[in-house]
């Protein structure tokens, strides 16, 4: 089992006119991991920018001055929606930095999750598993009798 730390869900700003940003759920496993979980229940817009920026801000925050690069660690975005935003039948996409091409992998440091709860099918989902069971929690009572 991996142990989560819960962080300070406030950014720093550099400067007074810097925008504050404040994440729903900022935690670090014992690997160092970093994660941001990100609840949206309205399509505020630009979800995919506001998720870049959220990311590059805790990538970025992670060195002091005399570390090297090499002591970054993995940041990942988890983003649950209550609308839809990829375009595709899919409740549940995951991102990752690649070569168009080959597919090949720039880096591991960089993975965003979109979970879109009004994708989500209670007839289309096994019954079985913790994912699905926490989704199907979040998304309400809606056409669950028997299934929890």
């Amino acid at each position: 089992m991996t142990e989560i730390v819960l962080l300070n869900p406030y950014t720093e700003k550099d400067a007074p006119l810097d925008k504050q940003s404040i994440f729903d759920i900022w935690a670090k496993t014992s690997e160092g991991k970093l994660i941001n979980i990100e609840m949206q229940l309205f399509n505020k817009y630009d979800i995919e920018k506001r998720t870049l920026y959220y990311w590059s801000k805790r990538y970025s925050s992670q060195l002091q001055e005399g570390q090297t690069y090499k002591e970054l660690k993995k940041c990942v975005t988890i983003n649950i929606l209550n609308y839809s935003f990829i375009p595709n039948e899919r409740y549940h996409n995951v991102f990752h930095l690649r070569e168009d091409h080959t597919g090949i992998e720039l880096s591991d440091d960089i993975e965003v999750h979109f979970i879109e709860l009004s994708k989500l099918d209670d007839q289309s989902v096994p019954v079985e598993g913790g994912l699905i069971n926490w989704l199907l929690f979040l998304k309400g009572p809606t056409n669950r009798i028997g299934r929890c």
